[in-house]
């Protein structure tokens, strides 16, 4: 079990995508009626990073990109938003970087990935065994990462070379069902990822899904604190959000919002919290962060660049008494 306190570092690894978002424009626009786009930095992985440098952290990313111009489109995001590419692996080939068309709609919003191929996937055990873990707070990853080889295993060793160096491990489960090859090898391997993790954060369909029964989910959240996790966040949509620690449990409601779209929200929910805990708040205050944060991305456009800065977030907690639910 790490030491959270290291949190208060500021300083995370991330593993994951990075992907380009084309955004039907106007917003409400549907795709197939678009004839313009607007594009922004994607994956969830590069949205957290983002999160997180706009709540004053430091984000590197480790993961592989295209050798070719969305490839070089990521990168040159990846500067603006203060994101550390060191690790960042361009690889040439076949592979593609992951690719999304979304819909800024809150109504039948259609968002369609392609992923075929994707070139994060080719991350290896060597990009992640050239990183300096001990320089880091964190070790934050989402699911998806695990959903192919040699990303699966890279990410694993990730885990391993990260526990070794006293850093804390932070699992998005962000399970995505058309990267897996089925649903009982993701079941499998969410598990093994949850049981190793000091930090889960997921919402009841994804816990469900890894108790195998969609009204089981709260009782596998329970489970991985008996395992050895120190935080486990339950989201439950509108419902809000059940965090349990070995202490007890702690249910918060949501930030209400004229929402534009439903992307974005897990992402900048998790930047938002763990920020809120490296500041050295509660448990239950890095939440509401994390739920704030989540209610201003979804009323704005686009995920990176709908993510509050520190001041914005602030300022959003100062004009609502408190969340409904």
């Amino acid at each position: 079990m790490a030491d959270l306190a290291r949190l208060q570092g500021r300083n995370f690894l991330v593993i994951g995508r990075a992907g380009m978002d084309l955004y039907a424009d106007p917003p409400g626009t549907r795709i197939e009626e678009a004839t313009r786009f607007t594009t922004a930095l994607g994956g969830s992985s590069a949205n957290i990073a983002v999160a997180l440098t706009r709540q004053e952290c430091r984000a590197a990313l480790v993961t592989c990109v295209s050798d070719d111009a969305v490839g070089r489109f990521c990168l040159t995001q990846l500067d603006a938003y203060g994101i550390d590419r060191t690790h960042i692996r361009a690889i040439a080939g076949e592979p593609r970087n992951s690719l999304a068309v979304v819909e800024t709609r809150i109504q039948d919003c259609q968002s369609v990935i392609y992923r075929n191929n994707a070139a994060d996937f080719a991350m290896t055990v060597a990009d992640v065994e050239a990183v300096d873990y001990t320089a880091f707070s964190a070790l934050i990853t989402t699911g998806t990462v695990l959903a192919a080889e040699p990303s699966r295993s890279a990410a694993f060793r990730a885990f391993e070379l990260a526990r070794a160096a006293g850093v804390p491990l932070i699992f998005d489960e962000d399970y995505r069902p058309y990267s897996w090859p089925s649903a009982a090898v993701a079941a499998e391997v969410y598990s093994r990822a949850g049981a190793l993790c000091d930090v889960i954060v997921g919402n009841d369909v994804e816990f469900g899904f890894m108790a195998g029964h969609p009204d089981r989910g709260l009782h596998t959240a329970r489970s991985l604190i008996a395992k050895g996790a120190q935080i486990v966040v339950y989201k439950m949509g509108e419902k809000g959000a059940v965090t349990i620690t070995p202490e007890g449990e702690v249910s918060t409601g949501i930030y209400p919002t004229q929402a534009l779209k439903p992307t974005g929200a897990g992402d900048s929910f998790l930047g938002a919290f763990i920020a809120g805990l490296a500041a050295g708040l509660s448990v239950r205050a890095a939440v509401l962060r994390g739920s704030a944060a989540a209610a201003m991305v979804v009323a704005r456009v686009g995920c990176a660049p709908a993510m509050p800065t520190h001041a914005e977030l602030d300022a959003f907690l100062a004009h609502h008494s408190g969340p409904t639910g």
